[in-house]
């Protein structure tokens, strides 16, 4: 198969899931696919292996989960927004109010989780499926169903990737696996297994991939055995920053990083993966599952045989004829203003202060990385990458309260044939990247900083980040041509525009870097979390922006408490007491 049908049938899998899904269990997916089942299909009639492979197709079109209050492991408000790279956005406040709470962390008491319970909920839907399906294909033998193995370790990525989720978000899940008796899962408790413990299921979960699943995939959306190595470099790397009970990183284990540089050096030397050109490439519809993509969520626009796909972000759109909704996840000043440029490089000091980068003006005349083209547009400027396709104003929902930045990564043109309206919300079939290389350089770069070894290659693969980052400029440019921004991004070079190499300045590029090559893609708070560094950086952000932004007033960061989310009350009350609330929450 070629890769366009290959990617077809994957995205195949929605609508072949989602209907088998309806027959088993009498539930519907979506609104859209509400229709009263022809038959059911008893379970035990799903026990070969032609069933079975349906099961694990069943498991993968969850992924694509796309529900505003349940979206699936997307966290670009958990990551984000909490994380002070967007400001909420919407009609205001009080439009999904508990993201208010997230983004200000102003909780009154754990019991305001409705969405918290929703996405507890969604994430175990999904496990719930894997589980399934990993039940029935253990019930086969090797000669019944020969990708019995594979199709094992392919359930099991899912389940970590799943699991991974739960584990930035909560810290402390109650791990329910294949072989918990359905009738046990209300009798599994969120403190049974350690931190650590946790995080080592995550780890043999992925190391099953690593062993079982092949180098190359025929069909787009599979995890090969290098997407495996490296969701096993980020548990590790996440593992490796060990944590007390008031969520303190106490210890780094030198162990951990010494495997997450090997692996990313093997996914570097051997995937046969590279850094596309143009950073662009990475969020268009048009140049998806490109060289850089490990793994991706694959998204629809309505070539599966469904009526819409399965389309992503429907919030993210701005307010205008060609889009309609709804205006949320609108970049920071804070965040945009990290991608200000002295002599080339960052301007770690001094970037928060002065003129603000944030809008045309500022764009022509301050130094300035034109990552934060990709990432943001605000009035006057060209709408993702289109130069006759000119921001208004009146794009922006609520200016009054958020100001007028909005988001471009998640987003396409409405010309695009992966856009769609699906009245009163809009998507695309654009694919979401969970893994990509410019990831995993930067995860080898940060464990041998951390492990004080080699500083220079790891600047070198920083350095690379940089290199591409100044090149992706070609689709930056008005309709005459000229650029729209200062542009002037350069590689570190110790001792000319930056200090002489040591550890702490190797860390603080680090950081910086994966701050500006994922601003937006749900990542940033979580590396906060995991570099123990949440509460200085949340509330010197907060410092700043409620002067600019009047309803983060009461805004505040509450250190031992909101590294993670507290465990939703309906789960609590639903088990009878017995999950552990996390410490702080109590």
């Amino acid at each position: 198969m070629n890769q366009l049908k290959n990617k077809k049938f994957m995205k195949a899998l929605n609508i072949i899931g989602c209907s088998l899904f309806m027959l088993l269990s009498g539930t519907s997916c979506t609104s859209l696919l509400d229709q009263n089942p022809q038959g059911i299909i008893s379970s035990g009639d799903l026990n070969s292996p032609e069933r079975a492979e349906q099961m694990v197709n069943a498991a993968y079109s969850f992924c694509g989960q796309n529900h505003f209050n349940k979206q699936f492991g997307m966290p670009y408000e958990e990551g984000s927004v909490r994380g002070g790279e967007a400001y909420k956005g919407g009609s205001g406040t009080n439009d999904n109010s508990e993201r208010n709470l997230w983004e200000t962390f102003t909780y009154m008491q754990p019991t305001t989780t409705g969405d918290l319970d929703n996405l507890w909920w969604v994430h175990y839907v999904g496990v719930g499926r894997v589980h399934d399906a990993m039940r029935r294909i253990q019930a086969l033998t090797t000669d019944e169903y020969p990708l019995r193995d594979q199709r094992l370790a392919e359930l099991r990525f899912l389940r970590g990737h799943i699991y991974m989720y739960m584990k930035l978000c909560f810290k402390f899940f109650p791990w329910i696996d294949e072989n918990t008796p359905t009738d046990m899962y209300d009798k599994v408790s969120n403190d049974e297994l350690t931190d650590q413990e946790l995080w080592n299921k995550l780890i043999d979960d992925f190391r099953c991939g690593v062993s079982d699943l092949p180098e190359k995939q025929d069909e787009v959306g599979r995890p090969t055995r290098f997407a495996a190595k490296a969701y096993l470099a980020k548990a590790l790397l996440f593992a490796a920053y060990e944590q007390d009970e008031k969520n303190n990183v106490v210890n780094i284990n030198k162990d951990k990083l010494t495997e997450v540089a090997s692996l990313c050096k093997d996914i570097i030397d051997h995937s046969g993966k590279q850094l596309v050109t143009d950073f662009a490439d990475n969020f268009l519809c048009e140049t998806e599952n490109n060289s850089e993509s490990i793994w991706a969520i694959q998204y629809s626009a309505n070539n599966d045989e469904s009526p819409i796909g399965r389309n992503n972000s429907w919030l993210v759109y701005p307010i205008n004829n060609e889009y309609g909704c709804c205006g949320f996840l609108q970049p920071s000043v804070n965040m945009m203003n990290s991608y200000k440029t002295v002599n080339g490089v960052p301007d770690f000091e001094n970037f928060n202060k002065g003129e603000t980068l944030d809008n045309k003006e500022a764009f022509s005349k301050l130094p300035m990385d034109p990552r934060l083209m990709h990432t943001a547009c605000v009035p006057d400027m060209p709408w993702k990458y289109n130069p006759e396709y000119i921001m208004e104003k009146s794009w922006a929902r609520t200016p009054e309260v958020y100001g007028y930045s909005m988001s471009q990564k998640l987003l396409v043109l409405p010309t695009c044939d992966c856009f769609r309206k699906t009245n009163p919300f809009m998507g695309s079939g654009l694919n979401w990247d969970v893994l990509r290389l410019d990831e995993i350089m930067l995860w080898r770069a940060e464990a041998l900083i951390q492990l004080n070894e080699n500083l220079s290659e790891a600047l070198s693969l920083i350095n690379q980040i940089r290199n591409r980052a100044a090149t992706s400029t070609d689709r930056l440019k008005f309709a005459d041509g000229t650029p729209t921004g200062n542009f002037d991004v350069k590689p570190y070079i110790p001792g000319e525009n930056c200090p002489a190499l040591s550890q702490e300045f190797a860390m603080q590029a680090l950081q910086w870097e994966r701050h500006l090559e994922f601003a937006t893609e749900g990542k940033w708070f979580f590396d906060l979390v995991r570099w123990g560094i949440a509460d200085k950086y949340m509330n010197d952000y907060f410092a700043v922006e409620k002067t600019r932004r009047s309803y983060m007033k009461d805004a505040k960061f509450t250190k031992n408490r909101d590294e993670y989310f507290p465990i939703p009350q309906t789960q609590i009350n639903y088990v009878k007491g017995l999950y552990k609330q996390n410490y702080g929450w109590e």
